[in-house]
């Protein structure tokens, strides 16, 4: 098997029963938050499973009941005031989307806890995706100042519909797991004690099906989120564009004081 560990240190790898490779995101006592590594490792682990012919599905999760709770906020305070930190993590945030969707091999996310960022990224362009009913799923751009463009242009619509997805992007309101099953952002809801157990059911019946039949499905259903590449692109440009605004500022220092963010930056024309 591929030594994953040495070259994607920030997460965790096991290998388990007839070709299933687990993922889980780490950040011990950090409620497994992204930062400079784990944005790194998170997007470029993709075509490393893609290229291993030992692997036939992923499933990714996270460490200690916790999915992700998103960027580190240190990470995000470099991107403000670091223009080569924010292209990179701009090219990286790319390729997280393209990664995930252009993975031949099936994806399952089980989500529970906090699932927020660049981790709900992978939870939700996984191919099946899970949650916990208790699950706490946000998008929360716009409460920190920024553009949602990690992948919501690109796929909540698709999933649950315009509607829904301007009412979330637009207000960070959070959905459990449970509404997010209801309204078909995630594929299943099941309860906390058998979110781990239920993802590696669905691992197991992917791997031991027709592996040609299995990929050709997953490649001509994501041509409907590759039609949708000039929409992503230009949210991620949008949400980037931000990270150079005082409002990114008064974001992250809201939610480091654990109060409400009062943003005066000038609003876009």
């Amino acid at each position: 098997m591929y030594d994953y560990s040495a070259q994607y240190p920030s997460l965790r790898f096991a290998d388990l029963d007839n070709g299933i490779l687990e993922v889980a995101m780490s950040a011990p006592g950090r409620l497994n938050a992204v930062g400079h590594q784990g944005h790194r490792d998170l997007a470029t682990v993709w075509p490393s499973i893609d290229r291993d012919p030992d692997v036939r599905v992923a499933v990714i999760r996270g460490e200690d009941g916790v999915f992700s709770s998103g960027g580190d906020l240190d990470l995000i305070t470099d991107m403000s005031e670091d223009f080569a930190v924010r292209i990179r993590v701009m090219r990286e945030a790319r390729d997280l989307v393209y990664n995930v969707i252009n993975c031949s091999k099936p994806i399952v996310s089980a989500m529970e806890g906090p699932a927020v960022g660049a981790g709900l990224v992978a939870g939700l362009l996984a191919d099946v995706s899970i949650a916990a009913r208790d699950a706490r799923i946000i998008d929360g751009h716009t409460k920190l100042g920024v553009a949602a463009g990690d992948h919501a242009a690109i796929v909540w619509p698709l999933l649950c519909g315009m509607a829904k997805a301007k009412y979330h992007l637009l207000t960070c309101e959070p959905l459990s797991g449970e509404e997010a099953e209801r309204i078909g952002l995630v594929s299943l809801c099941v309860d906390q004690d058998e979110l781990h157990d239920t993802a590696l059911k669905v691992a197991r019946r992917l791997a031991s099906g027709s592996q040609s039949a299995i990929r050709f499905t997953k490649y001509a259903l994501n041509n409907w989120l590759r039609q949708a590449g000039p929409i992503f692109d230009a949210s991620l440009g949008l949400e980037f564009l931000g990270f150079d605004g005082p409002d990114v500022t008064e974001g992250v220092a809201a939610i480091r004081g654990k109060r409400r963010p009062e943003f005066s930056g000038p609003a876009a024309e």
